[in-house]
């Protein structure tokens, strides 16, 4: 008799859990503000993206570290300071075209 193994089951991702989660991510005003910035200002530190949004310095970070846990940004070292760079492009589209659907006349 031949024994038959069957291969664990694979785990599956449930899209719209984490499309909610990325939206979630996304939902504060100075993050979508920071993704932006970040689209069209490329690559950035604290101070630059402090003097492009007019945000306290602590705010900044603690919305960039929500966007880290998110994977929507990542920091890189330079020298003494950290660069905030977009992980993926398709965040800032669907950031773009919410705000342009809010601005659209209806």
């Amino acid at each position: 008799m031949v024994a038959v193994t069957t291969a664990p089951p694979a785990t599956r991702v449930d899209p719209f859990t984490d499309a909610g989660e990325l939206l979630k991510a996304l939902s504060a005003p100075v993050r979508i503000a920071l993704v932006t910035q970040l689209h069209t200002g490329g690559p950035s530190c604290v101070h630059e993206l402090v003097d492009a949004l007019g945000v306290a310095q602590p705010l900044v970070s603690q919305h960039l570290r929500i966007l880290r846990s998110a994977s929507i940004v990542e920091g890189r070292r330079r020298g003494r300071e950290v660069v905030y760079v977009l992980v993926d492009e398709h965040v800032a589209h669907i950031v773009a075209d919410a705000v342009a659907h809010v601005q659209e006349v209806r």
